[in-house]
């Protein structure tokens, strides 16, 4: 499992790992989740050829036997030598919910690898109070700091945006923090560090060490302060758009609706899969906190006269503020473009339910 919290590029960085395994000869099989349905991760994902399952409606812990019928529907499939798994971004104690009732249950299936949380740098600094800026609530820091701590693997994603300075600060705080967990520091983009961080998920196995104690209150009461949407929309101009500048024009109108709003961004991502092509192509753009500026970490080169617009949105706010935010920047950006517009097909905007884990291990001598 490649685990971490929403904003990580858990995405970006699953595809990198499902490349190398590829290119190695290895048949991979990828497995997404979420709490709702349309997720922009398993359309990026099946874009670059890979066979995904998607889990919706639950975390892997409240739907682990999603989670094994996933990767049985997969092995009928594609057949698979290795799952990769990536989970909500706001879940934890995964270990204890998933990886070791794995163990006890499908030990003669599955070997584990070590659990491999991402985090965004510039976030992880910011809830570690290395730095200001946005900043999320005390029990929605809770799960964060959960995630770390049951981590097998922090990994230290987006590396090449920090200096050597600020690199050299959060390595110490994390290890500091958190003296059990192997600190890593990558860059899923640019592919730096990529190589010891695959050799580590590879060839070793998850070592087994004592459960985490955690507070289910305050991991639901967490859980429910952040506001979930999907949503997928049909765009189409019959003379062609410029699907880079509608989504980033779509992406820094919802951004401004919700700062003014105080909503503090977790993940924001959109993909336009256009119809008619050929080769499985989508744009892609996300934004990672109020602050920053959206970014498209894939694009398409001919303008896209339909596609499919799906919109996965998580901050921590009401989930009504979200989809007024949505619905309005549908409704004015499409105007700027010539002959542009917007037809909401599908919207979604709900808080997660209370985590209920279908098994959980309460101690290691059981497996």
């Amino acid at each position: 499992m490649v685990g971490g919290f929403l904003g990580a590029g858990k995405t970006t960085a699953v595809a990198r790992l499902a490349r190398h395994l590829t290119d190695q000869g290895l048949r991979v099989g990828l497995i997404t989740n979420d709490q709702g349905s349309e997720l922009v991760d398993t359309a990026m994902l099946r874009s670059h050829g890979f066979a995904t399952e998607e889990i919706a409606g639950g975390c892997f812990c409240c739907r682990f036997n999603s989670l094994v019928e996933a990767a049985d529907k997969l092995a009928q499939g594609a057949r698979p030598e290795v799952f990769i798994a990536e989970p909500v971004g706001s879940c934890t104690d995964l270990v204890a919910t998933v990886t070791y009732p794995l163990r006890r249950m499908y030990g003669d299936r599955f070997a584990i690898a070590p659990l491999s949380v991402l985090v965004d740098p510039v976030r992880a600094a910011r809830v570690l109070g290395l730095e200001t800026g946005g900043q999320f609530s005390e029990k929605v820091r809770y799960i964060y700091l959960k995630q770390l701590e049951e981590a097998d693997l922090i990994v230290i994603n987006k590396c090449d945006t920090l200096d050597a300075g600020r690199r050299t600060a959060l390595r110490a705080a994390l290890a500091r923090e958190f003296p059990k967990a192997e600190l890593l520091e990558i860059s899923a983009r640019t592919g730096e560090g990529l190589a010891p961080w695959f050799a580590r998920v590879n060839d070793s196995e998850q070592t087994a060490r004592a459960v985490m104690t955690v507070d289910y209150q305050t991991y639901a009461e967490g859980e429910a302060l952040l506001g979930w949407l999907n949503a997928t929309a049909l765009l189409a101009a019959p003379a062609g758009f410029d699907s880079d500048a509608v989504l980033a024009a779509l992406a820094a109108d919802v951004q401004s609706r919700l700062r003014a709003a105080g909503a503090e961004v977790a993940h924001f991502k959109m993909t336009l899969n256009p119809d008619n092509t050929f080769g499985g192509a989508v744009a892609v753009i996300n934004l990672v906190r109020s602050d920053f500026v959206p970014e498209l970490s894939q694009s398409l080169e001919d303008p896209v006269t339909s596609g499919q617009l799906i919109m996965n949105l998580r901050a921590e706010a009401a989930p009504q503020t979200l989809a007024d935010a949505v619905r309005a920047a549908l409704a004015t950006v499409p105007p700027r473009f010539t002959g542009l517009t917007a037809a909401l097909e599908h919207l979604e905007y709900f808080r997660p339910g209370k985590p209920v884990p279908t098994h959980r291990v309460e101690s290691i001598e059981s497996l």
